[in-house]
């Protein structure tokens, strides 16, 4: 019998770090490559514009309510953010059909295509590495992600 099939199937902690250390740069550095459109550059979208507009490429449409809920923020936060980037073009906002008190916010038809090509890929990456895993492995990665990026928030 060999030595590998008496070792554990997974990963002794030092050795995950060590993996992770060369992983995360690179994840990182394409994130960073994801270029803004040429349409979109002239409108200053900082880090917060774009979870945010990932959100709507990934879901649709959707209130200000359900965008703080996703985005973990104060509904006022988000509202000074659609007003923002309603005002350059980049989102619209709309009456609800059902409820003509709620507003519904999606990105603008003119930017729909550039953005969507620009974010998308990202969903679709997360989509197919995610698939294949149980629900439990799925909320492990995200539970065990969401913990490291706390952690880092914790030591600045």
């Amino acid at each position: 019998m060999s030595t590998a099939a008496r070792e554990p199937a997974g990963m002794a902690v030092d050795e995950g770090i060590r993996h992770l250390l060369l992983l995360m740069p690179r994840v990182v550095g394409r994130a960073k490559k994801m270029r803004v459109p040429e349409e979109l550059q002239s409108f200053s979208l900082a880090p917060r514009h774009l979870s945010l507009l990932a959100n709507l490429v990934f879901e649709g449409p959707m209130t200000v309510n359900d965008l703080a809920a996703r985005l973990e923020v104060a509904p006022t936060t988000v509202s000074l953010m659609v007003g923002d980037l309603s005002r350059q073009g980049v989102l619209e906002r709309r009456s609800d059909e059902v409820d003509r008190r709620r507003t519904i916010v999606g990105i603008a038809a003119a930017h729909e295509k550039s953005v969507n090509a620009w974010l998308g890929s990202s969903a679709r990456a997360w989509r197919k590495v995610l698939a294949p895993l149980t629900p439990e492995q799925r909320r492990l990665f995200v539970d065990t992600f969401r913990a490291y990026e706390d952690q880092l928030a914790a030591e600045d």
